[in-house]
């Protein structure tokens, strides 16, 4: 008797030199969050960011401000080329900007972010691999005030935040 085994391989992603991103929206907060995550080759924390802005018009906006300020940020303090969102609209979005007109002036401003890096990528990142980001900016969204975090470690003020 022959047995079919259906085994089905995990994407494999490679952590290494990656900046992480996310962005959070609620209908409901007075902001919205924005956070990053910055990891060496060796898949290490090497930095990280959050800050909270005036809630923005949609959860997309959100991404779209993430990765702005991500990448500002990666322009300052790293080599970093390489981006990493669980949002496959704003992978969309960036590949195809003519499509989303309503989002022109917030990609005419990534687009001039991207000229400074001549290696430019973004990928898809499984949420499940995105928890550290996305826990960052579900912190700065629920601040009862602005919030602007750049550092190391995590602050002793957050709760701690899921493994990776």
């Amino acid at each position: 008797m022959v047995q079919e085994t259906n085994i089905e391989n995990p994407q494999v992603i490679s952590l290494g030199n990656i900046c992480l991103i996310d962005g959070s929206w609620t209908t409901s907060a007075n902001f919205s969050g924005l956070g990053w995550v910055w990891m060496d080759n060796t898949g290490n924390t090497q930095l990280m960011g959050m800050k909270n802005l005036p809630r923005r018009e949609s959860a997309l906006h959100s991404e779209v401000e993430a990765l702005r300020w991500a990448m500002e940020n990666m322009l300052q303090h790293s080599t970093c080329q390489r981006f990493g969102t669980d949002c496959k609209e704003l992978i969309a979005m960036l590949d195809d900007p003519h499509a989303w007109p309503s989002f022109a002036t917030e990609l005419e401003r990534t687009e001039t972010l991207r000229i400074c890096f001549p290696e430019f990528s973004i990928t898809h990142v499984p949420r499940a691999r995105n928890q550290f980001s996305d826990f960052l900016a579900k912190n700065a969204r629920s601040f009862h005030r602005e919030l602007l975090f750049i550092g190391c470690s995590i602050p002793v003020w957050l709760p701690r935040p899921p493994q990776a």
